[in-house]
């Protein structure tokens, strides 16, 4: 479960609340003022990546609300949603340095007060059951859930997700665009650390020697991005496989444990890129240990 429900207060410009009723009458307030209201959902333990979120977020917004909230319904059986890292007064004291207005941080029971929901948004099948929908059955369901349910309490005129969960982005893309949500989804580019790792919250598990090897997924996509052009120009797609079957060989060669998948794709809808593709783009998860590592490259 979450930490204790922060109760509605101010406190350095920064309004927080817990229950959906505060929250809507603040929004409500600001849009009656005729301000656009911004959107980030998060699931809290947040870091540069997500505030790199909520100041894109802020250059085309007037007002930005941020939710901290575990969502269980994303979590399978053998995942580690009880285990998943609480830090709300760090989060709340990282969303007050940065000047977002308002911290949504309700309890499960605030979101689900009957428990299990009757009542699920399920995921476009084409675009959920493959990649992390194949590995993680039922996720994108439990996203699409509960970001419908986000999207109606806080009512934001823009929303806005990182691109390192493209996946994701393209789920929830089609989401809005199918159930008419009037809101503006804004894709953030991926923020990296110095050395090119992507930032994640999963990157603290990694011990000193995983940190020192994680970076090298990133590179592999780089070198990739730099080989395959060529050759879907001229459609041969059967050295683009090959090359995609050796960088897997060289990441376990470098120390990673398992890659989950490192695949190309159309970018518009993931299927498999092909000659009619507009853009594609490179996915790929790695593990290193028991952390899986998401990164992926614009072709």
């Amino acid at each position: 479960m979450l930490n204790s429900p922060v109760q509605s207060m101010k406190s350095s410009g920064m309004n927080s609340f817990s229950t959906i009723a505060d929250i809507r009458q603040q929004v409500l307030a600001w849009k009656r003022q005729g301000l656009k209201v911004g959107f980030v959902p998060t699931m809290g333990n947040l870091h540069a990546g997500h505030l790199s979120l909520v100041e894109l977020a802020q250059q085309q917004a007037d007002k930005v609300v941020v939710s901290v909230f575990v969502n269980p319904l994303q979590f399978g059986p053998n995942e580690d949603f009880e285990q998943y890292p609480r830090t709300l007064e760090a989060d709340q004291a990282a969303l007050e340095a940065v000047g977002c207005d308002a911290l949504f941080a309700p309890s499960v029971d605030e979101m689900y007060p009957e428990g299990a929901l009757q009542t699920r948004v399920c995921a476009s099948p084409e675009l959920a059951n493959i990649l992390e929908g194949a590995q993680r059955i039922g996720h994108f369901d439990g996203v699409t859930t509960v970001v419908a349910k986000l999207f109606n309490i806080v009512q934001p005129d823009l929303a806005v997700f990182g691109q390192k969960d493209y996946q994701q982005f393209l789920v929830i893309e089609q989401m809005v665009k199918d159930l008419s949500f009037a809101v503006e989804l804004v894709r953030a580019p991926i923020a990296r650390d110095q050395d090119g790792l992507a930032l994640s919250s999963r990157n603290q598990y990694l011990s000193s020697e995983q940190r020192a090897i994680a970076p090298l997924l990133y590179q592999q996509l780089q070198q990739l991005r730099s080989q395959i052009p060529p050759l879907l120009e001229k459609g041969d797609f059967t050295q683009v496989k090959s090359l995609l079957a050796q960088a897997k060989q060289s990441l376990l060669a470098a120390g990673f444990d398992q890659v989950d998948y490192l695949s190309l794709h159309d970018a518009k809808n993931l299927k498999k890129c092909s000659s009619n593709s507009h853009s594609c783009i490179l996915l790929a998860v790695a593990r290193l240990g028991q952390t899986r590592l998401l990164d992926n490259i614009l072709v």
